[in-house]
């Protein structure tokens, strides 16, 4: 595909008798600016703006550059308070997060910018989204997973304890072996500040049903057996759009994305704006 690394590459032998190695190529990316990883392409005609879940970083991203489609530059959101960003303190406000990362959008504008956020991230993608179409950008699609509309949040489910054992139990019940990383006292002391100021974040913030629908469409993606996103509760977005949402759900619980990362991107591809040239 021209302007994205092959994601394979093969040595043959000294007959030219066929590949005796095999290996993945890393896509190309830019760390120059610290709220995004971005991985450039050439001729690029729209931007990806993914957002990761409480407790997450931009690595978790790493895999949808080489499922993407030509013309596809993906930025994968960096929140501060981890990986390279560990030195500098958490936002404990979503509003003031998103209000951030919409102005650090404002390097990357010039092509369409279609948002992606999971968990924690739909709702930080929903805040970003209705300031950059307030500033006259060009947002041709929200795309949500794994959380009702932001004036649903916990679906009047009890919200966890900020305290160390209680976000950890949260983590574990959730994601399954991914808490492993808590249980080490080293690894735990580098994450709970984040974990804990993400999880501040959504126990703050608790937005009314709003009175201006965002004129952007949605689609929503979610996990058939997640427990903290019932299926019944992603509806719950065609209340915050005029231009219409759909729902689309995998087997699997909150995480579900990770298992069926192919399918999920694909259908994420199904709905950029990719039509016509590359932008001047």
């Amino acid at each position: 595909m021209a302007g994205r690394p092959s994601a394979r590459w093969g040595l043959r032998d000294a007959g030219g008798n066929g590949v005796v190695m095999v290996a993945a190529q890393r896509p190309r990316v830019d760390h120059g600016d610290p709220w995004f990883r971005r991985y450039p392409v050439d001729g690029a005609r729209v931007r990806l703006v993914c957002f990761p879940h409480a407790g997450g970083t931009a690595t978790g991203y790493f895999g949808w550059p080489q499922l993407l489609p030509d013309g596809v530059e993906l930025l994968a959101v960096q929140y501060p308070g981890r990986q390279n960003r560990i030195a500098e303190p958490c936002f404990e406000s979503l509003p003031e997060l998103a209000a951030a990362v919409a102005v650090a959008l404002k390097a990357h504008t010039g092509l369409p910018l279609v948002m992606f956020g999971h968990s924690m991230g739909s709702a930080v993608a929903y805040e970003v989204a209705r300031a950059l179409r307030q500033d006259g950008q060009e947002v041709p699609r929200l795309m949500v997973s794994g959380r009702g509309a932001p004036h649903v949040g916990y679906g009047g489910r009890r919200r966890p304890g900020l305290d160390d054992a209680s976000l950890i139990a949260v983590v574990r019940a959730l994601s399954g072996t991914d808490a492993d990383a808590y249980e080490h006292p080293d690894m735990r002391e580098l994450l709970m500040p984040s974990l804990r100021a993400d999880y501040t974040m959504l126990d703050r913030y608790r937005p009314a049903a709003p009175e201006e629908r965002l004129d952007v469409p949605v689609t929503v993606f979610g996990g058939e057996d997640d427990p903290a996103c019932p299926v019944a509760e992603l509806a719950s977005w065609e209340e915050v759009t005029g231009a219409g949402s759909e729902v689309l759900t995998y087997p699997g619980g909150h995480f579900y994305l990770r298992e069926h990362e192919r399918a999920l991107v694909a259908e994420v591809a199904r709905r950029l704006p990719l039509a016509g040239g590359p932008a001047a």
